[in-house]
């Protein structure tokens, strides 16, 4: 209980709440930027290990499956040792991750050191919207929650520019570059700064107000409370006591219902995260470079499209967190499953209408250009619907007793859905061709418009304790 009920805290501060929202954003940051950065550096694996595709393809895959690990014991182990110490945990795994990969001496040991960032990558999915959506005033939380989005969509941008710079100092990702050493090693140590310092911004941040509460750590509650929210500090942590259920610590078996099964809402969080994953976006950021040099364009040229893809995710991030807020989660999301259903049908016609060279669909002037413009308004579509959207949704529609738990259950599912949607691609695009594989996104996307419309209800101004 707080001793002193009449102490006068200071009045809530919006800089500082933005400050330590930014640095828990960091975990998206290094969520993106470890995930893209891989972009580049395929074509020089192939050649580094003498891989074949289906090496490549753990390696880009497993990664994710180690991802899906960290999202679902990140919940678990935040609710007992607190959000900053997993951020501190996910640091570490980055910063190994990186290190390791760059200096890997075969393709087994590279798949070891990218399974180990993955789960750095989970835990971060998981901490970041949870502890921000824990610390922002119901009136800015949807801006807020967006910082992850915005977050992982800069680090794959400076990922893939981190490619797209190295590979042409060297030249090409498989040529040396610094000190005789590999380009494509260093893409992957150029994540270590970032690493370092999102473990440096976890020593420095308060931890979240309503696990201090849980922990009855209230008087460090109220203080943490008073500079991001203000107002009657003394109100609201009784509002958190009674959600959190301080008596015992949260368990997974808290999201189950009284019949046995999950609990409605984590079923709708579920499905959030599936259809995020199953509209494809994840191929545009993983396989891009090798698919425009697929269809006829250069190695330089195609990663330097993956760079325009890049920062067009970014300016339509900015965009919804401008409007969130403002016209809600629910219209956003229905706008962008549509525009989605329109762009992935409309490369769908231009792939499977293309001329057939050498075994490959070969794009060449006109087609070439509605197809590259078709696949960024794509991302404009995602970026600023189902991209920052579904992270602020997760970080709000549970409440506070089911939230981390719930939250990594949800992300862990998002990575298995990315897993799958990474490692069917290839197959995809060498069986049914690249236009069916797009026909099925343009599916998915369709699916996601009826599931908002039917099972998503409008979180926009309420409260946490009001999920």
């Amino acid at each position: 209980m707080i001793e002193n009920q009449a102490k006068v805290y200071p009045k809530a501060n919006q800089s500082f709440t933005l400050l330590i929202a930014c640095t828990a954003a960091l975990g998206g940051f290094l969520f993106g930027f470890d995930t893209a950065i891989i972009n580049g550096a395929i074509k020089a694996l192939y050649q580094a290990f003498n891989a074949t595709s289906w090496t490549i393809g753990l390696a880009v895959s497993l990664a994710l499956l180690g991802s899906a690990v960290g999202a679902f014991y990140a919940g678990p182990i935040a609710d007992r040792f607190g959000r900053i110490k997993t951020m501190i945990v996910a640091s570490v795994l980055f910063t190994i991750s990186a290190i390791g990969a760059g200096a890997a001496f075969g393709i087994w040991d590279f798949i070891l050191w990218r399974v180990v960032g993955g789960i750095g990558v989970g835990a971060a999915s998981v901490i970041a919207p949870a502890y921000i959506a824990e610390v922002s005033p119901a009136h800015l939380r949807g801006r807020l929650g967006s910082l992850q989005q915005l977050a992982i969509v800069i680090g794959i941008f400076i990922a893939l520019l981190c490619d797209y710079a190295i590979a042409l100092a060297a030249g090409s990702a498989g040529n040396p570059w610094l000190f005789g050493v590999s380009a494509w090693r260093w893409m992957f140590w150029s994540e270590i700064p970032p690493a370092l310092l999102y473990g440096i911004g976890g020593l420095i941040i308060p931890e979240s107000p309503r696990y201090l509460v849980a922990q009855k750590k209230e008087e460090e509650a109220a203080t943490v409370l008073a500079k991001v929210i203000g107002g009657d500090v003394q109100t609201k942590i009784s509002e958190i006591r009674e959600t959190v259920l301080r008596e015992r610590k949260p368990k997974l078996s808290d999201l189950l219902s009284r019949n046995g099964g999950l609990l409605p809402i984590v079923w709708v969080g579920i499905g959030l995260s599936l259809l995020q994953q199953f509209v494809g976006i994840n191929v545009i950021f993983y396989y891009s470079s090798i698919l425009w040099q697929a269809v006829g364009f250069s190695e330089q040229d195609s990663l330097w499209i993956t760079v325009i893809t890049g920062a067009t995710n970014i300016v339509t991030t900015l965009i919804a967190i401008a409007v969130v807020d403002k016209f809600g989660r629910r219209p956003l999301l229905l706008l962008g499953s549509l525009g989605m259903t329109i762009t992935l049908g409309i490369m769908a016609i231009t792939f499977n209408n293309a001329p057939i060279i050498n075994g490959q669909p070969t794009l060449s002037g006109t087609t070439g250009t509605l197809a590259l413009v078709a696949a960024n308004l794509y991302v404009f579509c995602f970026g600023f619907s189902w991209g920052p959207v579904v992270w602020v949704l997760l970080g709000e529609i549970f409440n506070n007793k089911i939230r981390a738990s719930a939250l990594a259950v949800a992300a862990s599912i998002q990575w298995v859905a990315n897993f799958i949607v990474s490692t069917t691609f290839p197959p995809l695009l060498t069986t049914v061709g690249l236009g069916s594989a797009y026909a099925l996104y343009g599916i998915a996307a369709a699916i996601s418009f009826f599931f908002v419309w039917f099972f998503i209800q409008e979180t926009k101004g309420k409260e946490l304790e009001e999920m």
